[in-house]
């Protein structure tokens, strides 16, 4: 996939589905070109984990929590646990930018497939205990969740590299 511009009109499906696949491939825009050893730099004060690589490991484990538990209702691990609710920002032995990348696009493609047979005003299945919350709610949420995140990508990768993002 690549990022193409959002249609200006469409039907309500269209249109959240666009933003959301906008925001994802941004992400990958945004980490193109990045060197290996600044991918995992945490530049930014207040959050120590917060590395370009962290961001796009952070966002692989939301899409599945949010479209595969929440959405699906499937019992799939969480990327977090009580003990360490930032396990998904930390660096795992071994890996790379470019495997969390290819992870993230996986992802992305079993949330699409997912959200394909779901009904927007369905409440779902795997909502919190006294928490329901529609498909809808949760495609909002991941396009504020991806936005927020490129925007902290923004942020990393000027201050690492001296990049400024598109």
């Amino acid at each position: 996939m690549s990022r193409v511009d959002v249609a200006g009109t469409g039907d309500e499906r269209a249109l959240l589905t666009g933003w959301l696949d906008w925001h994802r491939e941004t992400v990958h825009v945004k980490c193109a070109g990045l060197a290996e050893r600044d991918a995992w730099r945490t530049p930014l004060s207040g959050r120590s984990l917060t590395s370009a690589a962290g961001v796009v490991s952070h966002l692989t484990a939301v899409e599945s929590y949010w479209f595969e538990r929440v959405v699906a209702g499937l019992d799939v691990p969480v990327g977090w646990t009580a003990d360490d609710p930032d396990l998904d920002w930390r660096r795992a032995p071994g890996a790379t930018l470019a495997g969390h990348l290819a992870g993230y696009r996986r992802q992305c493609e079993v949330s699409r497939s997912v959200l394909a047979g779901a009904d927007l005003d369905a409440t779902c299945p795997g909502s919190r205990p006294g928490t329901p919350v529609s498909v809808r709610w949760v495609v909002l949420h991941m396009i504020e969740e991806t936005a927020r995140h490129n925007g902290h990508l923004d942020a990393v990768r000027e201050l690492v590299d001296g990049i400024v993002g598109e």
